[in-house]
C-alpha cells in the first residue's frame, strides 16, 4: 500500500521570533568620554569630614582608659594631699614671719606713757586758804593742805598729800563733813593730816617734796615721798613754811 505522503505544511511563523534580532546584531553605542581627573588634594596632616566624624564616634563609643595612679606612697593622705601640706606649711611659715617682723618693729618703737611730770607749781602762797584744796587731785594725784599748825613741825604753811591709799593702792575721797580721807576699796579712814585712824590701810598717807620756786609759786616733786612712821615728815622740805 502505498505511502499516502501529506504535503508538507509550511511552518507558521512564532510571532515576534522572526523579527527578534540577537543583541550581537546592533550596533553598541560610543561610551561619551570621561572628564579629566582631578588632582588629588593633599591629606597630609589632615582629617576628613567622615574621618573627624567617624573618630568623634569613635571617641564617644570607646570608654576612657582608667588614670594610672601616679600618687606616690607618701601622698596618700585620707583629710590633705602632699601640695595642700605644703601650702600649709608655707603659710605657718609666712604667719610665724610677719609676726616676728611685728614683734621687732614693736620692740623698736616703745610705749610712750603720758604721764604727768613730777615736777610741777601750782602757784602762789595766797591763791590758798586754811584747810584742803583737791584742784590738782585728778590731775597729778595729790591733796595740797595748809595749815596754822602742823602737827610734825608746830608751824604754819603747806604740805602736800599723795591721793594713794598705803593698803591697796586706791584713791580716797576727800569727806569735808567729816574731815577725813576715806578709801572706798576698803574702808581706810586718814585724818587731815595723813595719819590712818580705820581701815585696813598699815600706816599714813605719804607726803611730797614741797618747796618755793624762784618764782614764788609753790614748787612740788613727787619724785620725793617722806614717810611719818620713819620720822621724815620732818624733813625741811616735807612741809613749805609760810
Amino acid at each position: 500500500m502505498a505511502d499516502e505522503t501529506k504535503p508538507e505544511q509550511p511552518s507558521t511563523p512564532v510571532v515576534g521570533a522572526a523579527t527578534a534580532t540577537p543583541p550581537a546584531a546592533h550596533a553598541a553605542k560610543p561610551a561619551p568620554p570621561r572628564p579629566p581627573a582631578a588632582p588629588i588634594p593633599d591629606l597630609a596632616g589632615k582629617t576628613t569630614s567622615a574621618a573627624s566624624a567617624g573618630g568623634a564616634a569613635a571617641k564617644a563609643t570607646t570608654p576612657a582608659p582608667a588614670k594610672a595612679a601616679t600618687r606616690a606612697a607618701d601622698d596618700e593622705s585620707p583629710l590633705l594631699n602632699r601640695r595642700q601640706w605644703m601650702g600649709l606649711a608655707w603659710g605657718a611659715f609666712s604667719a610665724a614671719s610677719v609676726a616676728a617682723l611685728a614683734a621687732t618693729g614693736r620692740f623698736m618703737f616703745p610705749n610712750v606713757l603720758n604721764e604727768p611730770p613730777q615736777q610741777f607749781k601750782i602757784g602762789l602762797p595766797s591763791e590758798y586758804g586754811m584747810g584742803v584744796d583737791e584742784r590738782f587731785k585728778d590731775k597729778y594725784g595729790i591733796w595740797i593742805i595748809r595749815t596754822p599748825d602742823d602737827m610734825a613741825q608746830h608751824v604754819s604753811g603747806f604740805y602736800i598729800l599723795i591721793s594713794t591709799c598705803t593698803h591697796l593702792g586706791c584713791t580716797p575721797n576727800y569727806l569735808s563733813a567729816e574731815s577725813k580721807f576715806k578709801c572706798p576699796c576698803h574702808g581706810s579712814g586718814f585724818r587731815l593730816t595723813g595719819i590712818n585712824f580705820e581701815g585696813p590701810a598699815p600706816r599714813p598717807l605719804e607726803r611730797a617734796r614741797v618747796v618755793l620756786a624762784d618764782d614764788g609759786q609753790i614748787l612740788v616733786d613727787k619724785g620725793k615721798h617722806y614717810q611719818y612712821e620713819l620720822g621724815q615728815w620732818l624733813d625741811p622740805e616735807a612741809f613749805l613754811k609760810v
